[in-house]
C-alpha cells in the first residue's frame, strides 16, 4: 500500500476522474491530457479483448484472467473492479514510477475504484462528470451505435445506481457543453497543483530563507 508520505515529497498529485458510460468521459480525458503539460495517464490493466485500434500499453495493458487474479493476490492494484464481465486495475507500480517523475497523474477509473483510491490516498482529488439529464444519457449512448439495444439498456441501469454516488466525489462537472466541461477540469488540476500539500516542500524551503 502506498502511504501519504510516499505520495507527497517532491511527487505529483492524482486525479480521479469517473463518470456514467455516456457522458464523454473518454474525450474530455483525451482533450485535458492534450491541454496540460505535465499531467499523465495512468493506463489500467484489462482483462477485456483489445477493440480495434488500441494499442498495448497506451489505451489498456491487455491481460489474461488467470494474470489478472495473480495481481490482485499479490497486492499489485492500488484499485480494481469487475465491470461488465471484465476486470480493470490501476497498477501500484506504475502509478508509483509517473508520481515519482513528479507529473500529475489522472486515473479514469469508476466508483468501485474511486472508493478503494480514497481509502488507499485519500489525498487524491476526485471528480464526477455528470451528463445533463438521463434523456441526454440515453441520447448519447444510443447514438454511438457501438453498443446493442440491450448493452444500451444494461449501461443505463449501471448508470442510475453510478449517479448516487457523487457525494463521495470532491468536484462535480456537468458535461452539457465539451469545452466549458474541459475548462473546469483544467482549473481543478491547476488548483490542485497550488494546495498547501502540493506546495509544502517549496513553501518550507522558501521558509528557510528567512532563517526559520
Amino acid at each position: 500500500m502506498m502511504g501519504k508520505k510516499e505520495s507527497s515529497c517532491g511527487r505529483g498529485s492524482i486525479l480521479v476522474i469517473s463518470a456514467p458510460s455516456g457522458a464523454g468521459k473518454s474525450t474530455l480525458v483525451r482533450r485535458l491530457i492534450a491541454s496540460l503539460p505535465d499531467l499523465a495517464f495512468s493506463v489500467s490493466h484489462t482483462t477485456r479483448p483489445r477493440r480495434e485500434g488500441e494499442k498495448e500499453g497506451r489505451d489498456y495493458f491487455f491481460v489474461t484472467r488467470r494474470r489478472f487474479e495473480t495481481m490482485i493476490a499479490a497486492d499489485e492494484f492500488i484499485e480494481w473492479a469487475e465491470v461488465f464481465g471484465h476486470l480493470y486495475g490501476t497498477s501500484k507500480a506504475q502509478l508509483g514510477r509517473i508520481l515519482a517523475d513528479g507529473h500529475d497523474v489522472l486515473l479514469d477509473i469508476d466508483v468501485q475504484g474511486h472508493q478503494q483510491v480514497r481509502k488507499r490516498l485519500p489525498e487524491a482529488l476526485s471528480v464526477f462528470i455528470l451528463p445533463p439529464s438521463f434523456e441526454e444519457l440515453e441520447r448519447r449512448l444510443t447514438a454511438r451505435h457501438s453498443d446493442s439495444p440491450k448493452d444500451v439498456e444494461r449501461r443505463l441501469a449501471a448508470a442510475r445506481q453510478e449517479i448516487c454516488h457523487w457525494p463521495e466525489y470532491d468536484y462535480l462537472v456537468v458535461n452539457d457543453r465539451l469545452p466549458r466541461a474541459t475548462q473546469a477540469l483544467r482549473a481543478i488540476v491547476q488548483a490542485g497543483r497550488v494546495r498547501r500539500d502540493t506546495q509544502a516542500v517549496r513553501a518550507e524551503e522558501i521558509c528557510r530563507t528567512f532563517g526559520g
